[in-house]
């Protein structure tokens, strides 16, 4: 049985960023991003302490077309620390350009598009995750302890002290 055509003519399955490349190029060049790498790969351009607190949002040129201006959306209480590190983001995300396309950085609390677009993600977090009391586990490990197979053993006190620390106390 043969495969059908894709539409680049080839047989077989296309990378899913190969069929939407174009589309997502035409998207970010109205923004000003000629190389959308710089929307994709923001965390691994700026870091990862960086990217959770500000997100690039602009990027506009001069009339003289020499230098332009990478508008970054922040929270109020980092726009402070991110005016600090300004110049290590220009030199890399102009790294990632390959020269000195981004002569400088605004920092803006509010998107240029508007506040239905340009609101800011807050990154908490992740809640601490607590396990069941110790009681618990002690109970589900005696109810457990008869069993010979190990695997099954962990599983079941694993199982039984949920199931204990979630049922109401007898009060």
């Amino acid at each position: 049985m043969k495969q059908p055509r894709s539409h680049t003519g080839k047989r077989g399955f296309s990378r899913a960023a190969t069929l939407m490349q174009k589309s997502i190029r035409g998207a970010t060049e109205t923004r000003g991003f000629a190389q959308t790498r710089v929307l994709t790969h923001w965390v691994e351009i700026v870091g990862e302490a960086t990217a959770k607190v500000a997100h690039p949002v602009d990027v506009s040129y001069a009339k003289g077309g020499f230098g332009a201006t990478l508008t970054v959306l922040t929270s109020g209480a980092q726009a402070p620390m991110l005016e600090m590190q300004k110049e290590q983001i220009r030199e890399k995300v102009n790294a990632c350009y390959g020269y000195n396309a981004i002569a400088r950085i605004r920092i803006t609390q509010t998107a240029r598009t508007g506040f239905a677009e340009g609101q800011m993600a807050f990154d908490h977090a992740p809640k601490a995750k607590t396990g069941p009391a110790p009681e618990a586990r002690a109970a589900a490990q005696h109810v457990a302890a008869p069993v010979e197979n190990e695997a099954l053993r962990l599983a079941l006190e694993a199982l039984g002290a949920n199931v204990i620390s979630k049922r109401p106390s007898d009060t």
